[in-house]
């Protein structure tokens, strides 16, 4: 499944990019194009801030708008705080008992998705 994000009057983003770590993108960004790692997107519109769990993907940022192409994608506020935590359980104990490095793979980045989710629900109180 892919998720398209399509941004226009852009004005502030926060978004994980998997070349320049984190980055912030603001009105007349200069063009760019980067990939997109598991994390925080971070987007403020009309005053309040909209935070998403993102799957990986790639983004295009030029005239003031931005586009986001991603594996998957769910708003914090549609995360379920129980499930998430119950899923990242999950993936610790799976991490622990990988084995061969094709489990340890799979093991760490079911992981590193399971913290984003939860990452997203904890950006909600702040």
């Amino acid at each position: 499944m892919f998720v398209m994000l399509n941004i226009f009057s852009l004005v502030c983003i926060h978004i994980n990019s998997a070349l320049y770590s984190t980055f912030n993108a603001v009105q007349n960004h200069a063009p760019i194009a980067t990939a997109v790692d598991i994390g925080i997107l971070r987007i403020r519109l009309n005053d309040q801030w909209v935070t998403m769990a993102l799957m990986g993907g790639f983004a295009r940022i030029g005239n003031n708008k931005i586009t986001i192409l991603v594996n998957d994608a769910e708003k914090s506020s549609d995360i379920d705080p129980e499930e998430a935590k119950q899923t990242l359980e999950i993936a610790e104990a799976n991490l622990s008992k990988a084995e061969g490095k094709r489990q340890l793979i799979e093991a760490n980045l079911s992981l590193r998705r399971a913290r984003t989710r939860v990452e997203a629900i904890n950006m909600l109180s702040q």
